[in-house]
């Protein structure tokens, strides 16, 4: 099927600057050309199956696995520990009874009346002589050991000497420094400070009778403390402290053991170390020890406040 032309007809060969024509085709040989449907939308993918515990706990590297695993058998084993073992704990009224490592012995002192320094308001004060203003405290027998150097309880803020054998020195709650020979045992073989056991006074000391009520005071404590119960003295000295303000008293303390009388030679000194409650020195020596009773002498003229 021959085109046909629409325009002029010119000549058969134009030349090639003559521009190009429009070249209608008719109807029926026009190719109708579809356009392609949109594409349809992506649907969006679709959520991740839900994995149970176990699924999850298996993504955790091995390495964490293995630890959490450690420290929960840690904690557990503390906790076995802490159960099987917790009825070995004491409990608050046993440990301040064992403040004071006192064994009363047939007759001796309560054990409430060991277990502190501080004298129990229910138990009743034991009677004393009146104690002399003044009373030279005479040598006693027996040989002195030698002084072997200087204690400085630095934390109670006095000093007085250390003596050689058979002194050692020992741990004594509740004193800070203490020199015992032989065993832990009432009556007691002891030198040793420590601030004054009772409730420090309303004011401080100023005079000597001040230091000295406090130091009967802390005499009376010892008759409860460190000797079988009944247990009663009679003053030996009574005298100023040798350096600052303060006062020894000196006694012999007369007990019964075992069905035996025997006594012992002791002495108390509280000593001003700027503070309202005195330091204190306690010496005691029984019967069993009386070839040392000239170390109190010693103790006497030598005691001093830091």
């Amino acid at each position: 099927m021959a085109m046909a032309d629409v325009g002029d007809q010119g000549n058969e060969h134009d030349s090639p600057t003559t521009p190009f024509r429009k070249i209608v085709l008719p109807a029926e040989e026009t190719v109708q050309i579809r356009r392609p449907p949109a594409p349809r939308p992506v649907p969006p993918p679709p959520p991740p199956p839900k994995r149970g515990l176990a699924a999850r706990i298996g993504d955790i590297p091995i390495r964490v696995v293995y630890l959490i695993g450690a420290i929960l058998a840690t904690v557990a084993a503390v906790l076995l520990i802490f159960t099987l073992f917790s009825g070995d704990v004491p409990g608050k009224d046993e440990q301040s009874a064992r403040v004071v490592p006192v064994a009363p012995v047939p007759g001796s002192v309560t054990p409430s009346a060991s277990a502190s320094a501080t004298p129990s308001p229910t138990v009743s004060e034991v009677a004393l002589p009146p104690v002399p203003k003044a009373k030279v405290f005479a040598d006693l027998p027996g040989t002195a050991s030698v002084v072997t150097g200087i204690i400085n309880d630095t934390k109670n803020g006095i000093s007085y000497p250390r003596l050689g054998d058979p002194w050692t020195a020992r741990s004594f709650p509740p004193f800070t420094v203490a020199q015992r020979v032989g065993k832990v045992a009432v009556p007691h073989t002891v030198i040793a400070s420590a601030m004054f056991p009772a409730e420090a006074p309303e004011t401080k000391p100023s005079t000597d009778a001040d230091y000295r009520e406090i130091a009967a005071r802390a005499a009376r404590w010892t008759l409860r403390s460190q000797y079988p119960a009944g247990a009663t003295l009679a003053w030996t000295g009574s005298q100023k402290v040798p350096v600052g303000k303060g006062w020894t008293l000196a006694y012999r303390v007369t007990y019964t053991l075992s069905g035996k009388r025997q006594s012992a030679q002791a002495l108390v000194s509280v000593v001003e170390v700027g503070k309202t409650k005195p330091a204190m020195l306690l010496a005691s020596i029984p019967q069993s020890g009386r070839s040392h009773w000239r170390d109190l002498n010693t103790l006497a003229t030598r005691v001093r406040p830091l």
